[in-house]
């Protein structure tokens, strides 16, 4: 088996379900376990998608909630 080193993830092909769904699971963990390492990790990924889609970050999960919840 080969291993594979990488210092970034690439979420070309990640599905805009996925990513809600990611970014809200992190939320929840992060204020249920109350370690702050979750709700940060949120924040992180939430910055980039949203400076990738030239957003804000409350405009973009907008964006997110309603494109997912309109299937």
């Amino acid at each position: 088996m080969k291993h594979f080193s990488f210092d970034k993830i690439s979420i070309q092909e990640m599905s805009k379900d996925d990513m809600l769904l990611i970014i809200e699971a992190l939320e929840y963990t992060g204020k249920a376990t109350k370690i702050e390492e979750f709700i940060q990790l949120r924040e992180n990924i939430l910055q980039e998608l949203s400076a990738l889609a030239e957003l804000p970050q409350d405009k973009f999960l907008d964006y997110l909630k309603e494109e997912t919840l309109s299937f």
